[in-house]
C-alpha cells in the first residue's frame, strides 16, 4: 500500500502545533505542572511520585525559553509527534484517500487534547507509547539486533515516563508470548534494564521511596461502588467524550488480523481490565486509563476506514466533541468564559498577594507541595511544604529544601486558617491567614520507628528510636514525640504523645549519623484500635511530622 502522507496531514498538525503553543503560552500552569517545574530545578535519576521523564522536559524547554510556554513546549511537540505516530500506525486501505476521517477522530479524543501541550507524565507516556509500538511494528516485520536496540531503548524511555508504562509492555508480552523464545527480544529487554539502570540504582539509594508509597503507603478509603467502581465507569466514557459508544463497540468487535494488531488489543482491554479490577480497591484516575488512548485510536481509526457507515456517525459525534474541546480550551486561557472555577486561573493573583505579604521571607505551607512550587514558579521566592503526620510525603520530603528555610524568620501558612494580622487573597478572593515564625525548625527528615512493632494497648511499654539524618546535630530538648493511629486505609485518626519513662534520660543533642532509644509507657487513647500506627516527631507549635513509616498493628 502507498504509505505517502497527503498533504492535509502536515497541514493539519502545523495549524494544531500553532494552537498548542498559544494554548502553552497564554494559559497558567497547573498545580501538577507546577509540582514537576519544581522537580526540575534539580535534575535527578527519580523523583519521589514518578520517574524522571517529565523533569527533563521541563528542564530541556525552561533552558531555551521563560514562562509557561517553556515549561510546556517539549510537551507540545511530543503532543504533535503522538498524532504523527498514530497516523503512521494505522495501516487500512483507504487511509491516504480520506485522511480526514481520521484525523477527525484523532482530534475528537479528550485526553489527546489536554496532552497535546499540559507538561504531565502522562504527556510522554503517550509519545512514547505510541513509539514503543511502532518500533514493535518493526520489530516483527524485521527482527535483528538493530530493531532490538531501538526497542530496547523506546521500552526504557516508555518506563522512564511514568511506572504505568510498565502494563503496556506486560500486555505486549502477554498478546505474543512466542518472544520470550526470542533472543532479540532478550537483547531489547537487556537494553532496556541497562538504559533504565540509573533510575533503579537511584530507587535503591532511596530505600524505593516511590515504590513504598505507590504500593504501600498511599492513603485510601473505604470501597464506595459510587466514587470506585462507578467512578471508574464514568473515567471511561471521559476518555472519549460523545464518540465513547462506537470507540468501544469497535474495540469488542475488532478481530486481530496479524500478531501486532493482537497486541493492540490486548493491550487496550489489558489497560481497562487492570483498572476494573483496582477499582475494587481505590478510586481509579482517568489519566490511569490515558495509554489505552493509543491502541484505541489505531484500533478504531482503522475501523472508520473499513466500515464507512460507522465513519459518518464517529464524525458527526467527533465534531461535537472538539467543539466542547475547544470552548473549554480557550476558557482555560481566558476566565471569564470557563463555566466553573479552575486552578489555572488566579494563580499569579494569590502569589502576587502573598509574595506581598511574605516581604521578602521564604514562605512554608502546610500539606500543599502544590501550593509551594506555584508559588516559587510565579513568585520566583524560596518556599517550602511543611508535610505532618496527616498529609504524606512527597518530593519535599526527600530533597533538600528543608535545609534553605530551616533557622530563618519564614511566614507560616496553616491548612487550617487562624486569625492573625497577616493574610493574602487566595483564589477564590477569599482571605487566607498566615504568620510568622523566627526562627523555623522543623527537623521532619528525622527517622523514627518503635519496638516491637505492634499494637500497644494502654498500659504497655516500648521502645522508641531516633536516628539522625542530617550533617548537624538535633536538639532534643525542644522535640515532642508521638505514635500516630491509623485506620485500615492508613489515614491518621488522632496521635499519642509519649515520653520517656523514669528509667530513661535523652542526651541534649543527637550528633548526625546517631541515634538514640528510650523506653516509654503507652497511654490510653480515645476512638477505635488503631489498624496501623507510626512513629513520629515534632517541635512545639507544629503538628507531627511523617518521620516513621507505617506499622501494622499486630492483634
Amino acid at each position: 500500500m502507498n504509505q505517502t502522507t497527503p498533504r492535509l496531514v502536515p497541514a493539519f498538525l502545523g495549524c494544531l502545533l500553532l494552537l498548542n503553543l498559544a494554548q502553552a503560552a497564554f494559559t497558567e500552569l497547573l498545580y501538577d505542572e507546577a509540582y514537576y517545574w519544581y522537580y526540575a530545578q534539580n535534575i535527578s535519576w527519580g523523583y519521589f511520585d514518578h520517574p524522571p521523564m517529565v523533569a527533563w522536559m521541563i528542564a530541556l524547554g525552561s533552558n531555551l525559553i521563560p514562562g509557561e510556554l517553556g515549561v510546556r513546549v517539549v510537551s507540545v511537540l511530543m503532543g504533535i509527534g503522538t498524532l504523527f505516530l498514530l497516523w503512521l500506525l494505522i495501516d487500512a486501505p483507504g487511509k491516504r484517500e480520506n485522511p480526514a476521517r481520521v484525523l477527525l477522530w484523532f482530534l475528537s479524543i479528550t485526553l489527546l487534547h489536554a496532552y497535546g501541550f499540559l507538561s504531565l507524565p502522562d504527556t510522554p507516556l503517550l509519545f512514547f507509547t505510541a513509539l514503543f509500538l511502532l518500533a514493535y511494528r518493526y520489530f516483527l516485520r524485521s527482527p535483528g539486533m538493530v530493531p532490538a536496540v531501538g526497542l530496547g531503548l523506546v521500552m526504557a524511555a516508555l518506563m522512564y515516563s511514568k511506572y504505568h508504562a510498565a502494563l503496556v509492555i506486560l500486555f505486549v508480552l502477554l498478546s505474543n508470548l512466542k518472544l520470550l523464545r526470542s533472543g532479540y527480544a532478550w537483547l531489547a529487554l537487556a537494553v532496556s534494564l541497562l538504559a533504565y539502570f540509573p533510575h533503579l540504582y537511584w530507587l535503591y539509594e532511596q530505600e524505593f521511596v516511590s515504590v513504598r508509597y505507590h504500593l504501600f503507603e498511599r492513603p485510601n478509603q473505604p470501597y464506595s461502588f459510587s466514587k470506585f467502581t462507578a467512578g471508574y465507569f464514568l473515567n471511561l466514557i471521559a476518555l472519549f467524550g460523545l464518540t465513547f459508544p462506537w470507540a468501544y463497540l469497535s474495540l469488542w468487535k475488532y478481530r486481530p488480523t496479524d500478531t501486532f494488531r493482537r497486541s493492540l488489543k490486548f493491550v487496550a482491554w489489558g489497560i481497562f481490565l487492570f483498572f476494573l479490577f483496582s477499582s475494587f480497591q481505590r478510586r481509579i484516575q482517568t489519566q490511569w486509563l490515558i495509554a489505552a488512548c493509543i491502541p484505541m485510536a489505531v484500533l478504531v481509526g482503522e475501523t472508520l476506514l473499513t466500515h464507512p457507515a460507522t465513519g459518518k456517525w464517529v464524525a458527526r459525534a467527533s465534531i461535537a466533541n472538539i467543539a466542547v474541546l475547544l470552548f473549554l480550551r480557550i476558557g482555560l486561557a481566558y476566565e471569564p468564559l470557563f463555566p466553573v472555577p479552575f486552578e489555572a486561573h488566579g494563580n499569579k493573583a494569590w502569589v502576587a498577594s502573598l509574595q506581598e505579604v511574605a516581604d521578602g521571607n521564604p514562605v512554608v505551607f502546610e500539606n500543599s507541595y502544590r501550593q509551594a512550587s506555584m508559588y516559587r514558579f510565579y513568585s520566583g521566592e524560596t518556599a517550602f511544604s511543611l508535610n505532618n503526620a496527616y498529609y504524606r510525603k512527597n518530593q519535599y520530603s526527600i530533597d533538600d529544601s528543608e535545609a534553605r528555610v530551616q533557622g530563618r524568620r519564614v511566614f507560616f501558612v496553616r491548612v487550617i486558617d487562624r486569625e492573625t494580622p497577616y493574610y493574602y487573597t487566595d483564589q477564590a478572593g477569599e482571605k487566607k491567614y498566615g504568620t510568622f515564625l523566627d526562627p523555623f525548625n522543623s527537623y521532619r527528615k528525622l527517622e523514627a520507628g518503635t519496638r516491637p512493632e505492634n499494637a500497644y494497648r494502654p498500659g504497655d511499654t516500648g521502645t522508641f528510636w531516633l536516628y539522625n539524618p542530617y550533617a548537624r546535630p538535633v536538639p532534643l530538648a525542644g522535640l515532642k514525640f508521638g505514635i500516630a493511629l491509623m485506620d485500615p486505609y492508613k489515614e491518621t485518626q488522632s496521635i499519642v504523645g509519649v515520653r520517656p519513662d523514669d528509667t530513661n534520660s535523652l542526651p541534649e543533642i543527637l550528633a548526625p549519623a546517631d541515634s538514640v532509644s528510650f523506653r516509654f509507657r503507652y497511654q490510653d487513647h480515645k476512638g477505635e484500635a488503631p489498624t496501623y500506627i507510626r512513629a513520629v516527631t515534632g517541635v512545639p507549635g507544629l503538628v507531627f511530622g511523617l518521620n516513621g513509616n507505617s506499622q501494622k498493628v499486630d492483634r
